[in-house]
């Protein structure tokens, strides 16, 4: 069974899967955020077994509830859950990680596989290959401050991403985060799910 927290913003609701970061998916409701995060589990199971990991979720669990804000009703998660303040153990470290580093493997199989000029959406808007992937690359560095690993030299993006995989991989005890950062669970959460997010968006609008 898989235990999801639910983000509740004003006009769209997450559902994040705790154990599995990456899996998240929201909708206008709890009942059509839930929907669809099962609806992904084909394709995040891609991800798991890049990873190595035997992903059978089973059903689905809510766990918690969460107030979302701006950003929830934007379409991006920001909060994080109680349990994402825990302790964690090297093999959860390493677990996290992994997924982690899975989800960057797929997203760079996708890119490659991705046309450069992709439909557009229903007003005509959305990003073309290129520019979508330097917005994640870009939203990477950003993202690795909230975990204290800064970029030193620009645009090298193997070498950021290892110090946060470091980071990540690494046992907590529990302390919270300076002001500002964020808790290591949620941070592999939030990195992943960007990821993924974008490179299934890649697929689906590389389709006719």
């Amino acid at each position: 069974m898989a235990s999801i927290y639910l983000e509740l913003g004003s006009k769209r609701i997450f559902a994040c899967a705790l154990e599995w970061p990456g899996w998240c998916r929201s909708g206008r409701d709890a009942e059509r955020a839930l929907a669809a995060l099962t609806s992904y589990a084909e394709r995040y199971a891609v991800v798991a077994e890049r990873a190595k990991i035997p992903f059978e979720p089973g059903d689905v669990r809510v766990v918690e509830r969460v107030r979302g804000g701006s950003t929830t009703d934007f379409g991006a998660p920001e909060r994080p859950a109680t349990a994402d303040f825990a302790p964690r153990d090297h093999d959860t470290a390493q677990r996290q990680a992994a997924l982690v580093r899975a989800a960057w493997d797929v997203f760079a199989d996708v890119v490659a596989a991705t046309p450069a000029e992709l439909r557009k959406g229903p007003r005509g808007g959305g990003r073309d290959r290129d520019r979508m992937v330097e917005h994640v690359l870009a939203a990477e560095v950003s993202y690795a401050r909230r975990i204290g690993v800064r970029q030193l030299a620009p645009g090298d993006t193997a070498a950021l991403r290892a110090e946060v995989l470091e980071v990540l991989g690494s046992p907590t005890d529990g302390t919270a985060p300076p002001r500002g950062g964020w808790p290591h669970a949620y941070a592999a959460r939030r990195i992943a799910w960007h990821v993924l997010d974008h490179a299934w968006e890649m697929q689906d609008r590389a389709t006719p």
